[in-house]
This record gives structure tokens, C-alpha cells and sequence, in this order.
């Protein structure tokens, strides 16, 4: 069985992500506390107690789905459960390259914290939506959203974020998130990670930082990387962090694809579950 992690983006947080990992995992609370030394404020209590409105304030959003989904992934790895390949949706693309050992994780906490400022500013609150709409691509969200199931959409739903990222108004965004990438060290990362602007394969430290810089602006391919990760060899997947939009995602793209998710301890404990019965059914 070959596994690959899927790490979610933001619209996947909520007040209480991360507590449990927090609470019996000796790494995943090592996490929290790097992340509130980097960062200078306690991220760890507003991920844990909110409030939501403060958390759903992107540049909080950013560092706080980021640490709790590296904080769940250092928790599988406590338990032996690691994955061969890694992707991303938007900033879960930072946390698949953390994992794969490619950005340090000080660094990528940083980083997404001035890539949700810098998002946040370039266009004014309450300008411009998203919305995820499977099996057609339309212009105009709002329009797109009410023609969707007309046009054969099979699924269309505005999403709970507060700017339209991933398009051309980002531009500006991308321009300052420059600088911030050159500072940051980069690495060969130790696995694959499939990228979400051309879903390619993310193999050598120089395709790290061009292609996060690409990302900001550009349309999230997220059919087109989960299907990369299986023509790659992946035959298990796990979404690893908040939320389980992902592993909903994982069924329309993959007809019969097994996947998992792992927002908690209990999460964790099914994946093991699954994983070991897997493994003994092939031999």
C-alpha cells in the first residue's frame, strides 16, 4: 500500500483543531509552541478557543490550519503512519512541503502568515468570492454558483473565505510574498510532493519557491493533482489536519478510492485501523 497525505487549506478550520493532538501527543504540542514562538502571540489558544471570528481572520486562518494539520501529521509519525507522497489544496501545499522535509516549519508558519496579510490586503474586505464547483468552470462565482447544476455542476458551494484567492486579483500578493520566499531556507524535499498550479511534481529544492510564488495567482488544480498522486502509485490516501472536505473531494475524483481523515486522536486511531487491515489482507 502506498499512502499519500492530503493536507487542507483554509475554510477547513475550526475553534477546537489541534486540542487533541495537543493534548496526547508529546510532538504535536511541540508544534503548537514553536508556531507561538514564531510567531510572537499565543496561536495555540486561539486555534483551541477561538474565538471564530478572530480565527477566521485570514492571516490567522493561514498559520493556524497550518500548524494543526503539521501538528497531526508529526502525530501519525509518532505512531508509525507516514506517507510515500504529499499534496496540498492551496495553503496545505506549505504543509505537504513541511512534512516532506523542504521547508522548515518556523519558516512556512511565518511565511503563511504574510501570505494571509498579504492576500487579505490586495483587494478590500468583503470584495470578490470563491466557490468550489465540480465538473464545470465558469467566471462569474455568484452566476457560477446559480447556473452550476444547469450546466452539469455536480456540486457547487461558496466557500467560507474572506477574499478570491487563486486568481489574477492576487497579483499583488505575489509580488510581496517574494521576498519573504528568497528569506526562507529550502530543501530537496524526502518525498514527492504534487503542486497545485500545473500538478506537477514537486522532486528539487530550486521547483520550491517559483512554484509557491506561481500559486498565489493561479487556480488550484485540485483534480488534476489528486489524479497525479494516483498515476504516481498512491493507492491510500489520508487528509491530515481539520476538516474532511478532501477526503468528501477524494470520492468524486477516484471511483473507488479509500480514504481517511485525520482531524483527531480518534481519526488517527481509524487510520491505523485501516492501514493494519489493509497490510494484512495482502499478505
Amino acid at each position: 500500500m502506498t499512502t499519500a497525505f492530503l493536507f487542507p487549506g483554509q475554510g477547513s478550520q475550526a475553534v477546537g483543531m489541534g486540542k487533541g493532538f495537543y493534548e496526547t501527543s508529546a510532538g504535536a504540542k511541540a508544534i503548537f509552541e514553536e508556531a507561538n514562538d514564531a510567531l510572537g502571540f499565543d496561536l495555540a489558544r486561539l486555534a483551541f478557543e477561538g474565538p471564530e471570528s478572530e480565527l477566521a481572520l485570514t492571516a490567522n486562518t493561514q498559520p493556524a490550519v497550518l500548524t494543526a494539520s503539521v501538528a497531526a501529521a508529526t502525530a501519525c509519525a509518532e505512531r508509525g503512519l507516514r506517507p510515500a507522497l504529499a499534496a496540498g489544496h492551496s495553503l496545505g501545499e506549505y504543509t505537504a512541503l513541511v512534512v516532506a522535509g523542504a521547508l522548515r516549519f518556523t519558516d512556512a508558519v511565518r511565511l503563511v502568515r504574510k501570505r494571509g496579510e498579504f492576500m487579505q490586503e490586495a483587494v478590500p474586505v468583503g470584495t470578490g468570492a470563491m466557490a468550489a464547483i465540480m465538473g464545470v468552470e465558469l467566471p462569474a462565482v455568484e452566476r457560477a454558483v446559480a447556473l452550476a447544476t444547469d450546466r452539469g455542476g455536480k456540486m457547487s458551494v461558496l466557500l467560507p473565505v474572506s477574499a478570491p484567492f487563486h486568481c489574477s486579483l492576487m497579483a499583488p500578493a505575489g509580488t510581496r510574498l517574494a521576498p519573504e520566499l528568497d528569506a526562507a531556507r529550502v530543501a530537496a524535499p524526502r518525498l514527492p510532493v504534487v503542486r497545485n498550479v500545473d500538478a506537477g511534481v514537486t522532486r528539487r529544492a530550486e521547483d520550491v519557491r517559483p512554484f509557491l510564488l506561481r500559486q498565489v495567482a493561479s487556480p488550484v488544480r485540485w483534480t488534476d493533482c489528486v489524479q497525479r498522486l494516483a498515476a504516481e502509485g498512491a493507492t491510500a490516501f489520508v487528509e491530515v489536519g481539520p476538516g474532511r472536505v478532501l477526503s468528501g473531494l477524494l470520492r468524486r475524483i477516484l471511483t473507488g478510492a479509500r480514504g481517511q481523515s485525520v482531524e483527531d486522536p480518534a481519526g488517527l486511531e481509524k487510520a491505523l485501523t485501516a492501514a493494519a487491515g489493509a497490510a494484512e489482507s495482502r499478505s
